[in-house]
């Protein structure tokens, strides 16, 4: 099992291995909150007005459900299994809010090959900073590196 950092993602499928993994961590700040809804267009009040949130179920602001979810296709097209990398699916289940502030660890580690074609298959976690998960899941992606220029 070898943590994938950018710098060493596979250059080739041949070279992902069973138990390969890369995490990364991420503060949620009001800022990146603010830039994805800008990005996206949901401007629910929830993720953006601490009057609003302080009324809700969850008594405080709220990330995106998709805002830490999307962290896990930069791990599948920078590190693992890296650049070249088409996304297939991509299951989720949202099993704890993500809050403001909350520092996440986004996991991905490979739990299948398939040979037949260049099939990666990932498991995805995301974990806050008390190692609650707060999102589970997995991945299919399909590993065709770019080859370099002769």
């Amino acid at each position: 099992m070898e943590k994938r950092e950018p710098s060493k993602a596979p250059g080739t499928y041949a070279e992902i291995k069973l138990g390969d993994y890369y995490e990364r961590s991420v503060e949620i700040t009001g800022e990146l909150i603010k830039s994805f809804a800008e990005l996206t267009g949901d401007f629910n009040p929830i993720h953006l007005d601490p009057d609003y949130a302080a009324k809700s179920f969850f008594k405080k602001r709220i990330a995106h459900g998709l805002l830490p979810v999307s962290f896990i296709g930069a791990i599948f097209g920078t590190a693992l299994p890296g650049p070249g990398s088409i996304y297939l699916n991509q299951s989720v289940v949202f099993t704890a809010p993500v809050f403001l502030g909350d520092t996440i660890t986004v996991r991905a580690e490979v739990v299948g090959l398939d040979h037949h074609y260049p099939k990666v298959t990932l498991k995805t976690t995301i974990k806050n900073q008390l190692g609650k998960t707060v999102v589970d899941g997995s991945g299919e992606i399909l590993f065709e590196p770019m080859k370099p220029d002769k």
